[in-house]
């Protein structure tokens, strides 16, 4: 690992000057495709929530076995929901990331999150040019 560690180093400091892109996550989160598909996924998932509350209410005379089966059946329509979504917006982000990052010949692109930053300096800022390509 200490070997790995200063071949990064070596890397980094002249060796094959490695080129870094990095995206702010939560603005590329607005950017309008991505935004379309969280409303779509929440307005699914309430959808569901709903559905499934209808069910129960509707089934008051369903034994304890059958209520924890179908809360059950819910929990994994949820789970499945949201596995969905949050593949599709990867999906669209590692598109779009990849085409920017081919186009500017970037050797690694890293997410930045605000209060714990991955690049603090000499990397690409490619955030806007991700949230045009997602558009």
């Amino acid at each position: 690992m200490l070997a790995g560690a200063l071949a990064g180093v070596l890397l980094m400091s002249g060796c094959g000057q490695a080129k870094i892109g990095y995206i702010d996550a939560e603005r590329v989160m607005e950017a309008p495709q991505m935004k379309t598909l969280t409303e779509e996924s929440e307005e699914k998932y309430k959808a569901a929530v709903e559905e499934a509350q209808q069910k129960m209410a509707a089934s008051k005379d369903m034994s304890q076995e059958e209520a924890q089966k179908a809360q059950q059946d819910v929990q994994r329509k949820l789970a499945g929901l949201n596995q969905s979504y949050a593949l599709q917006l990867r999906q669209k982000l590692d598109a779009a990331v990849g085409a920017i990052s081919r186009e500017q010949q970037l050797d690694a692109v890293v997410s930045n999150v605000q209060g714990q930053p991955t690049a603090i300096s000499g990397c690409i800022d490619i955030t806007d040019a991700t949230i045009e390509k997602l558009q």
